[in-house]
């Protein structure tokens, strides 16, 4: 075991939405970190078995696990079977999320309930299942991905920000809950991140929302993972219940 307290080495990972974007990413980094990593996706197999080779390449145990992610059967599944082949689970990082954006006088009742299950049910229930065995152990550390739109708001994402500020709430009132036996939890929220999604953006809008962002550029998916890296290694022992905005300075 490594005396470095940025590392985690022997640490075992659970990523949801791992396939892609912002979870691969959080993926690889923490494989770099000596993590062995288990991601989730729904429907990309190829891309989610690509992540899997990319971190055995670094000499990193992995695995990908189709799984829904609002379906809590699934995700008490998904924890035991990482417990039968890893023999543990040390850090969860919920990242599965989706939108579907509009205003709210467009906004279908499917639309809403859409991303309130996949982005905020889906953090119940991993956080659920991966709790009792982080309890036995006494130790573990729970990252849920939030978002700047969380915290300020963002017209034509009632229903993204409402589960953001969700996974806010829920994650500060589990931190209190679980603190005594030592399991963490906190929340990293991006502000525009340059992903697949992204890029399919016109380049006139894309340039006004780095010109509306204080350091005048959109973030790299590695500068959510390198946050979600720190807050999993003991180099953050004593932080929980934070939410660490990484987002160029939009909410300040």
């Amino acid at each position: 075991m490594s005396s470095d307290i940025h590392s985690l080495e022997g640490k075992i990972a659970l990523v949801t939405g791992g396939g892609r974007g912002i979870g691969k990413a959080i993926a690889l980094d923490l494989a770099d970190a000596g993590a062995d990593v288990v991601i989730t996706y729904s429907r990309s197999a190829d891309a989610a078995e690509e992540v899997v080779s990319q971190i055995k390449a670094k000499g990193r145990k992995s695995k990908a696990i189709q799984a829904d992610a609002i379906d809590f059967k699934q995700a008490e599944e998904v924890i035991s079977e990482i417990q039968k082949e890893f023999s543990g689970l040390d850090i969860l990082v919920n990242n599965a999320g989706i939108t579907r954006d509009t205003l709210i006088m467009r906004m279908s009742e499917e639309q809403w309930d859409d991303v309130i299950r996949t982005n905020l049910k889906s953090v119940f229930n991993y956080s659920k299942a991966a709790i009792r065995p982080m309890m036995k152990n006494r130790s573990g550390s729970i990252i849920n991905i939030g978002s700047v739109v969380g915290i300020s708001g963002n017209a034509g994402q009632t229903n993204y920000a409402a589960s953001k500020a969700g996974i806010i709430g829920f994650s500060k009132s589990l931190a209190k809950e679980v603190a005594s036996r030592n399991i963490r939890v906190n929340v990293v929220a991006p502000g525009y991140i340059t992903t697949e999604m992204t890029g399919q953006l016109d380049e006139k809008v894309l340039k006004s929302i780095e010109e509306a962002i204080p350091l005048k550029r959109a973030g790299e998916p590695s500068e959510i993972s390198g946050s979600v890296r720190f807050l999993a290694s003991d180099a953050s022992s004593y932080i929980t219940g934070i939410v660490l905005s990484v987002d160029g300075g939009m909410a300040m």
